[in-house]
């Protein structure tokens, strides 16, 4: 089961790591990317962000639950803010159109269920063999692990699409 622990790398060693996603970040030019340049401490792990992430989908609004997640991303993957801290999840949800003690307030009352709910998730994963991330899982049928480029994504879905059709 999925516990979260406080990274071991130091903040140095977290810089020379995020340099190794320019190749897969690259394959996504929208959502921008740049290697930790912060003085900020990278995030100590993504049970955070990845609770008030649950705790946003809970406001039942898909428009905002997108909004919160490429903020999210922006936040971590260009503008190196430590979306650990319960501060910058408040700033992205109402920079995404939430208002904030709104999301505070729930965000303190659904915490350790949106806790529980991430650890289920990852169960989940886990039990179907998927251990990498991001994993794509196609037509239930071909999970493609790690970030991978369009035209890979097109040819699986093509095979998967030819195999159902000789069946």
């Amino acid at each position: 089961m999925l516990r979260p622990r406080p990274s071991r790398r130091t903040r140095d060693e977290f810089v020379d790591y995020t340099q190794s996603w320019e190749r897969p970040a690259s394959m996504e030019p929208e959502l921008g990317f740049r290697p930790w340049a912060s003085d900020d401490e990278p995030p100590s792990h993504s049970m955070p962000a990845l609770a008030a992430a649950h705790v946003v989908n809970g406001f039942g609004d898909d428009d905002l639950s997108r909004a919160f997640h490429r903020g999210m991303f922006r936040a971590y993957f260009v503008d190196n803010r430590t979306i650990s801290l319960t501060e910058v999840q408040a700033d992205v949800a109402e920079a995404a159109g939430l208002d904030r003690v709104a999301f505070l307030d729930r965000l303190a009352t659904d915490r350790g269920d949106a806790i529980e709910t991430v650890i289920a998730e990852h169960d989940q994963a886990n039990d179907q063999g998927i251990t990498a991330v991001p994993t794509v899982v196609i037509a239930d049928v071909v999970a493609v692990p790690g970030a991978q480029d369009a035209d890979t994504y097109l040819r699986l879905i093509d095979r998967v699409v030819e195999l159902r059709a000789a069946s």
